[in-house]
């Protein structure tokens, strides 16, 4: 199973759903009215800005906290009461953990962030070593902008 699945995912509670992020993708889940149709939503995604509109309501728009790959964002209808967009980092190092979800607006909140940024690391760990499961792990110390750097260390 992927990392985020064995690990749990570290949510941003946003008015309209959510938010989180792995090394690669940032996730927005947005709560919408049970029965909403496909042909209801209006999802406009680019490279650092984002725009949602269900019922012609304009829920999400605005600047993303940092770019993004144009080309593969998605955004699905899930069980007619769930939008969720995928969008794909640009910088997908776990030094890049996002603070908020666009520039100025929906910020996580300090124990969030430092939540997030254990979790990326963490994921970083377990790309570097997959033969361990850092899944459950704690971690503690300096795991700012994506922890130490053991590159240089002998084998």
């Amino acid at each position: 199973a992927p990392f985020e699945e064995r690990s749990g995912v570290v949510p941003c509670a946003t008015p309209w759903g959510r938010w989180y992020q792995t090394l690669e993708e940032v996730f927005i889940e947005v709560r919408v009215p049970a029965g909403t149709r496909a042909r209801d939503v209006r999802c406009a995604l680019r490279s650092r800005h984002v725009e949602l509109a269900v019922g012609g309501q304009e829920v999400l728009q605005g600047k993303l906290f940092d770019s993004t790959v144009a080309d593969e964002g998605t955004w699905t209808l899930e069980d007619r009461k769930l939008i969720r967009i995928v969008l794909t980092k640009t910088n997908r190092d776990a030094g890049n953990c996002w603070t908020s979800l666009l520039e100025n607006e929906y910020a996580a909140d300090p124990w969030v962030q430092d939540q997030m940024q254990r979790k990326l690391t963490l994921e970083r760990f377990q790309r570097e070593n997959p033969g361990f499961d850092f899944s459950g792990a704690e971690i503690s110390g300096n795991y700012t902008k994506g922890g130490p750097d053991f590159s240089s260390l002998e084998k």
